[in-house]
């Protein structure tokens, strides 16, 4: 009865009618299902839809895919940094440094400035030293800041201190310090970065550099060509700070990802104005002068440890980002250890560097000293992707 009442009771239509009509016949499963469907007419399908499947998928697509979708739409949110002035580079081991000078609109020195390479040293003990090679026959003096921090605070040892022997070729040309890290829980990795740049600066007083000498300012993987640095020693006329295109190679010298690096710089030194940094700091960069080998390591447990202790650590979004099978598969597509879309200010050059970076056969121009010795550093030339799991 009370069934036959709330349909007398409801104002009925349709389906409605139709159903409190087949309660009335007396099935009580009609009854339990009618009720439903009578309560639920008033409501939009679509809305419901859009509520309970395309929100929760949007939502899921935005955390997984999130950064990717914030990279792709920067061109609409930022615009691109202003262009360089580039200064053509001239360069041939058969033509005179006077030639060379003469070139680059410069003149020759009756003799060479001093240099000093100045650099802040993690765990890239292989990149040093093929760097330290490749500079040595023009380096006065390499300055070496190491600390028992990473940027962001983990305890790490002195990778340097405990293997300096291997680095005796310049032991008569070093000035090694370290400093102690701050720890500072959750504090930005960029503060830590910049606190011990500025330890570095008071190394090089340290290290005696004065009036005029050339000063080196990049990261241990970011390598000026040895003529390039032999040339800026040789000529006057040279700008007081000047920025090094490098090739610009990921996980080794097979993946050419462009010719786009540009932190490295060199400065004609002046006391008190000149300050070891490692951002832009003039608009002038002098074209094709070293390279830029990033993650360049023997070990995959290196590469764990770089991606956990360098300033970018906020983009471990997720933990299987560590894995050690993922990490090898990576290396050998040539994709990015992150995940992330390149780091482009267009469209255009967004869609063009999309996906895996083609691998090169080309082992031409390269630092000397890593061809004279291929075998101890096969996993840095084309066709060795297979990394040691350290």
């Amino acid at each position: 009865m009370q069934d036959a009442a709330y349909c007398t009771s409801k104002k009925t239509d349709g389906l409605c009618e139709e159903m409190c009509g087949r309660l009335k016949k007396g099935s009580r499963a009609a009854i339990s299902i009618s009720r439903l469907r009578c309560a639920l007419r008033d409501f939009d399908m679509k809305a419901l839809l859009l509520l309970f499947i395309c929100i929760p998928t949007v939502v899921f697509v935005i955390y997984v895919h999130g950064q990717k979708i914030t990279y792709f739409m920067r061109p609409l949110w930022e615009s691109p940094p202003k262009p360089f002035n580039i200064i053509p580079h001239y360069y041939n081991p058969n033509v005179s440094m006077e030639t060379l000078c003469s070139l680059h609109g410069w003149t020759i020195r009756e003799s060479p400035r001093q240099v000093f390479d100045a650099v802040l040293f993690s765990n890239e003990l292989d990149m040093l030293e093929i760097r330290w090679r490749e500079l040595s026959p023009y380096v006065s003096e390499f300055v070496l800041l190491e600390s028992n921090s990473t940027f962001t605070g983990l305890v790490k040892p002195l990778y340097f201190a405990n293997d300096r022997a291997r680095f005796d070729f310049v032991e008569s040309r070093l000035t090694y310090g370290t400093v102690g890290g701050r720890f500072v829980k959750g504090e930005n990795p960029f503060v830590e970065e910049s606190y011990q740049r500025v330890a570095l600066d008071q190394l090089i007083k340290i290290a005696g550099i004065t009036e005029d000498d050339l000063l080196i300012m990049s990261d241990v993987d970011e390598i000026p060509s040895g003529h390039t640095i032999d040339l800026l020693r040789w000529c006057n006329g040279v700008p007081d700070r000047l920025h090094l295109q490098l090739k610009n190679y990921l996980y080794s010298f097979e993946f050419h990802l462009d010719d786009k690096s540009w932190r490295a710089s060199v400065h004609l030194y002046q006391s008190g104005k000149t300050r070891y940094a490692h951002y832009r700091q003039t608009d002038v960069l002098l074209a094709d002068s070293g390279w830029h080998c990033s993650f360049c390591f023997r070990y995959i447990s290196d590469f764990v440890f770089k991606m956990k202790a360098y300033s970018h650590v906020d983009r471990i979004r997720f933990p299987y980002y560590l894995n050690r099978h993922r990490i090898q598969e990576v290396i050998c597509k040539g994709a990015d250890l992150f995940d992330m879309l390149p780091e482009e200010y267009t469209f255009q050059e967004i869609i063009a560097k999309m996906g895996p970076i083609p691998s090169t056969f080309s082992a031409v121009h390269l630092p000397a000293f890593l061809l004279e010795n291929r075998e101890r550093y096969k996993y840095l030339l084309p066709g060795n992707c297979r990394r040691e799991s350290g």
